[in-house]
């Protein structure tokens, strides 16, 4: 369990699995830059970011809810979060976070929406099974069931970002086609950084052999 002035942020989970570098830019160093994807995310995101709630029969829909695990290390908000009428049982929490673009194959979206379940859960004392990720690029709804895997996966995934904001470190840059849709590469220079660095190791080796 962690202390309240220990809590990180929890979309910092996000910008870890998509690159450690990126998430020590953000989080260690305090970078930020804003291209068309981010400035996009964040129109779309202007709704639900006002916070609010609506209530429409068996459904009740709060945006922009706070959130915080203490089990996890993790505080933010969650876009949207709808509660279904369960009859007498009480209310169903069910998380949905909005993206800008399409389905990812890898798992980043899904860390970051369990996450939220795991906030909820521990916050309302109740189960939380699944939730939604929708995308603005084809409007639709990708449902999450959150099994053991992801749920060990959100769990590594807050350990590692622990760990990496405590080392205060920013890991070396390594390319990939990812890079060119950072809002930091022009900051972050993975490919002249990365160039450097294998320089200046192979000189360090052949100096060490001499």
């Amino acid at each position: 369990m962690f202390a309240e002035d220990e809590l990180l942020p929890l979309s910092a989970l996000q910008h870890l699995l998509f690159c450690e570098r990126q998430c020590a830019l953000i989080h260690i160093e305090q970078l930020w830059v804003e291209n068309l994807f981010t400035a996009q995310g964040r129109l779309m995101h202007q709704r639900v970011d006002s916070g609010g709630h609506e209530t429409r029969r068996d459904l009740r829909v709060v945006y922009a809810m706070p959130l915080r695990s203490l089990r996890l290390g993790l505080v933010g908000k969650a876009d949207v979060v709808e509660f279904h009428r369960l009859g007498a049982d009480g209310w169903q929490p069910f998380p949905v976070e909005h993206k800008r673009g399409r389905p990812k194959q890898e798992n980043w979206d899904k860390v970051q929406l369990c996450a939220q379940a795991v906030c909820l859960e521990e916050m309302l004392g109740t189960g939380v099974p699944e939730g939604a990720l929708f995308y603005g690029r084809n409007r639709r709804r990708q449902q999450v069931v959150f099994d053991g895997a992801l749920r060990k996966e959100t769990l590594d995934a807050a350990a590692r970002l622990h760990d990496l904001i405590a080392s205060g470190r920013t890991p070396l840059p390594r390319y990939g086609k990812k890079c060119d849709s950072c809002s930091l590469k022009d900051v972050c220079l993975p490919r002249d950084m990365g160039k450097r660095f294998r320089v200046a190791r192979y000189l360090d080796r052949m100096v060490a052999g001499g």
